[in-house]
């Protein structure tokens, strides 16, 4: 497992290099923005890789610290700030509207159990019909995505500061990219897509190509931030209230779609627990990770190819010690492994086993993963518990079994409490499948 003592990543160490070389701190308390260049950033790592933080708690820990953030300003130049560039998502929990997969038998490469990226999910969401649902239009037709020029404009952006003090940005031709651009004779609906759970929205990646369209086509552009995680499709559809105003993004309508899906009936689980042989507590660290979903994003994000620690902190917009957290709970079930690099960092990847279970279809991949859990000396205990009393035994009585069972490293009574939260919350999951 990567140290705890000092969870910093390449892009930590860089901004400070790039801090100290040119005294950003100092420069800040004169003039309130810095202006850095690409080629100034690529002198310790790559501009692409130190310039975009999809959530602020990814933010360098110099730009945490000091309440900083950047935006692009043109094709080789940020700005550093103590600007308010996210926003929270603040997601509602509600029943998704169901839908019927593809509307179009022929398109059998659109497999809503292994949609594994971003553009996947935005093909998949087009062809359903679901962007025609949620915005009540006809018609529309994908037309432009990937990288474009922004063009030229300027807007005012908060400060992060209580004082609600304002900076006039000018951009001029900053590069920016589109994930997905639907027309319909109405509109223009402009979205950017995830495929793992977030918290906050870059306002960035829809006001930046807002800006651009707004200033191209007469037609009104709707920005929307659609989220695909454990099979629902959330659309956040935003309006920017005012043209000029980086931070009037507004909240129209949260909507969820969710797959019709076979059904998985507890009769049915309980019928895997009663035929699993239970395996010996696995040599790795007891899981403490709370969000079972969080660990099916991970899993997903590691679909397509392996990752070193500080990547699947990037790419996932994991707090730093969420990281090792995670990874050691798909560790943990026997769905990744290690792999060790003599002068990089280590890397981990998906194993044959998870492989096959994220490609199964979606009963198929639930039931796999309950096994796996089940299979465990503590999750075993804890369902027969459930079993016997229709109810998530809680957390006290999570330690006390937890307690009575040997592990490969000893843990202190505070310890076992926070594991025994996690398991709680596994065991709540695998209850939720059958309430679908």
């Amino acid at each position: 497992m990567t140290s705890l003592v000092s969870l910093k990543t390449k892009n930590d160490y860089a901004w400070e290099m790039l801090f100290d070389k040119y005294h950003i701190l100092d420069a800040l308390g004169k003039e309130l923005t810095y202006k850095i260049s690409s080629k100034q950033i690529n002198e310790f790592r790559e501009a692409r890789l130190m310039a975009k933080f999809d959530e602020s708690s990814y933010l360098p820990e110099v730009f945490r610290d000091n309440q900083l953030s950047i935006l692009p300003v043109s094709r080789g130049e940020y700005v550093i700030g103590k600007f308010k560039t996210h926003q929270s998502l603040n997601a509602q929990c509600f029943e998704p509207h169901t839908i019927q997969s593809i509307g179009d038998p022929q398109l059998e490469t659109l497999n809503p159990d292994n949609l594994y990226s971003e553009s996947l999910a935005l093909s998949f969401a087009y062809n359903s019909g679901i962007f025609e649902k949620a915005l009540g239009i006809r018609s529309f037709k994908p037309t432009v995505n990937g990288r474009m020029g922004s063009g030229n404009f300027e807007f005012q952006i908060m400060s992060q500061m209580p004082d609600r003090f304002t900076f006039s940005i000018q951009v001029v031709n900053s590069q920016l990219e589109i994930d997905a651009g639907y027309e319909s004779s109405d509109a223009f609906v402009i979205c950017e897509a995830k495929n793992h759970i977030v918290s906050e929205l870059l306002v960035r990646q829809l006001y930046y190509p807002y800006r651009l369209w707004s200033n191209t086509i007469r037609k009104p552009v709707i920005p929307i931030f659609l989220v695909y995680t454990n099979g629902n499709f959330h659309l956040f559809i935003y309006q920017f209230t005012n043209l000029l105003d980086y931070n009037s993004l507004a909240l129209q309508s949260h909507q969820v779609f969710s797959v019709e899906r076979k059904t998985i009936s507890l009769s049915e689980i309980v019928k895997i627990y009663k035929s699993i042989t239970k395996i010996c507590e696995p040599d790795v660290v007891f899981p403490q990770a709370n969000s079972f979903s969080r660990i099916l994003d991970l899993l997903s994000v590691l679909h397509d190819r392996q990752l070193s620690w500080s990547e699947v902190a990037i790419r996932y917009e994991f707090d730093l010690r969420q990281t090792d957290y995670y990874i050691t709970a798909c560790e943990y079930l026997g769905l990744v492994k290690r792999i060790s690099h003599a002068s990089e960092e280590t890397s981990y990847a998906l194993t044959m086993a998870a492989k096959e279970i994220l490609n199964s279809p979606y009963k198929v991949k639930c039931m796999s993963l309950v096994r796996r859990i089940l299979s465990t000396p503590v999750f075993n205990e804890v369902f027969k518990v459930y079993l016997q009393t229709q109810r998530v035994p809680d957390v006290n009585s999570i330690v006390t079994i937890m307690s009575e069972l040997h592990f490969h490293q000893p843990m202190e009574l505070s310890t076992i409490r926070r594991r025994a939260s996690s398991v709680r919350r596994w065991m709540q999951w695998i209850v939720s499948l059958t309430e679908k």
